[in-house]
């Protein structure tokens, strides 16, 4: 099968292409012919940054790529709840010990899959799979409920853009860090108030919008050097989830706040095999409220071919994209 492989690792590592063996169903996996996948920033990290500096990479030569959607084209034993014809998708795979999806098919443990959703092309589906774990996460862990006010740092990226969409059906009063007009309407449209973070303070917002009291959940996308702000907008006995926070901190304002900080790291289940099960239900959950017009994933509109898979990570890294980068595998 026709597949893009890393040889090596490092910022100016590119992919070759090169002929793999077809994978076959395990037991409790389905083989999945691909339609598409996309491009997530953990991805550029690893082909970047790889397995000296991030023990999750995988062996070279390496096979990238989690997010997928495709149908299934043989049955593994012990799986009873897909069948050969099926449209599925899933984050299964582009880690150390479970090859990825820059190919054109995957066998996937079908603790991580779920039916597709029925209003979505295969390239839509493609891009849902880790940020719309990743968004459905951060914010149960929150608590998140109706009538909070929801804070997304980012809320027009991958993660942010969905974990928007997904508080607003909650029933929060969600408001969103961006910057440029281009993304304010792109989150206004999902019924958020935008905050140009490069215009207005964090006291300026917070005073502006809570009255100085803060905001409930904070979800931040962003992490990393933008903590501080989250702590400095939480209120007080707040929650806050993150995806960075891979970083040195104060908590002196955490203890006084008494705030709650929940890291987000999807790829747990993945590379420990600990309740995997939890991100199929997730997805089975997602895929029922695309498909009942609550959520929908935004796509970059620049489209890329399996070949192309190198301009993909590029054109992520730019930091020019609007939505998800969607790479087509298979017709």
């Amino acid at each position: 099968m026709k597949a893009m492989v890393l040889n090596e690792y490092g910022e100016t590592s590119e992919f070759q292409s090169a002929e793999l063996d077809k994978p076959a169903a395990g037991k409790g996996q389905v083989l999945v012919r691909i339609a598409a996948t996309s491009i997530n920033t953990i991805d550029t990290m690893i082909r970047q940054l790889g397995q000296e500096n991030l023990p999750l990479a995988p062996d070279l030569p390496a096979l990238l790529g989690m997010d997928f959607a495709g149908t299934i084209e043989a049955v593994g034993e012990g799986v009873t709840a897909y069948a050969i014809g099926e449209e599925v998708y899933g984050c299964a795979g582009g880690l150390v010990g479970l090859p990825g999806a820059l190919t054109e098919y995957i066998a996937a443990d079908v603790s991580l899959i779920a039916h597709k959703p029925k209003t979505l092309s295969m390239r839509e589906a493609a891009a849902m799979p880790l940020v719309g774990i990743t968004a459905y996460e951060g914010l149960t862990r929150a608590g998140t409920e109706a009538g909070q006010t929801v804070l997304v740092h980012g809320g027009a990226g991958g993660v942010g853009h969905l974990a928007v969409q997904l508080a607003k059906h909650m029933g929060a009063d969600v408001y969103t860090t961006i910057t440029g007009d281009v993304q304010s309407g792109i989150v206004e449209n999902y019924g958020a108030t935008a905050i140009d973070f490069k215009i207005e303070q964090v006291a300026e917002y917070v005073a502006r919008h809570t009255n100085g009291a803060g905001f409930d959940v904070i979800f931040d996308t962003v992490g990393g050097e933008n903590l501080p702000n989250s702590f400095a907008a939480a209120a007080l006995n707040g929650n806050i989830s993150t995806t960075v926070s891979l970083l040195e901190l104060d908590l002196t304002p955490v203890h006084f706040r008494g705030l709650s900080l929940h890291v987000i790291f999807m790829l747990i289940p993945m590379l420990h095999d600990h309740k995997r099960e939890v991100h199929g239900a997730t997805l089975a959950k997602l895929a029922e409220l695309v498909d009942s017009g609550v959520l929908k994933p935004l796509l970059d509109e620049q489209q890329f071919e399996l070949a192309q898979v190198g301009d993909a990570y590029a054109r992520l890294t730019s930091g020019q994209a609007i939505g998800k980068v969607v790479v087509d595998v298979t017709e």
